[in-house]
């Protein structure tokens, strides 16, 4: 039985893409998922299955899809690569809520960062299927744009290390 995180794109609390947590408990248990517990309502999933993480993430993305009526983005990761995820970061002595995280589905392009816009004093790096963003400046100023993350899914180091407490309990 293999512990996982899912992390959904777009998903809110108010306004376009909401979906409240207990629905999102209750779709993953519809799913065949158990232990299932979620964190903060954004769209972390914490669970246990004995599927594969395509086959999470291709039941989950049904079973979202159903329920809504619009495509959800999931990204998925098993215990220990959310928490390589936590280790490798380049940000560890920085403020947690000033380092974003951001899941991507695929590997990274090694050119991911030569497109990016409106850069300030944020610094990026290119992680395996993430990018790892330091915002001195706080998150909420920030106009940096990433091409190559648009399809991904970002969250605080906060958020991260406390998926990877859960993941790993």
């Amino acid at each position: 039985m293999n512990s996982y995180v899912a992390l959904l794109r777009a998903v809110n609390v108010g306004g376009h893409g909401k979906l409240a947590m207990r629905d999102l408990v209750k779709l993953s248990e519809d799913a065949g998922l158990l232990s299932v517990r979620t964190y903060i309502a954004s769209g972390n999933v914490v669970f246990r299955s004995d599927l594969q993480s395509d086959e999470v993430k291709g039941v989950l993305e049904r079973k979202l899809r159903e329920f809504t009526g619009v495509d959800v983005p999931v990204m998925v990761r098993t215990a220990e690569q959310i928490s390589a995820c936590c280790e490798a970061c380049p940000f560890q002595n920085e403020l947690g809520n000033q380092v974003a995280v951001i899941f991507l589905d695929h590997l990274v392009d090694p050119d991911a960062l030569m497109n990016v816009r409106d850069q300030g004093d944020e610094i990026a790096v290119l992680g395996d299927r993430e990018i790892y963003v330091y915002y001195p400046s706080g998150m909420g100023r920030s106009k940096l744009q990433i091409k190559a993350a648009a399809n991904g899914t970002a969250r605080n180091m906060n958020t991260v290390r406390r998926l990877v407490s859960m993941a790993n309990s």
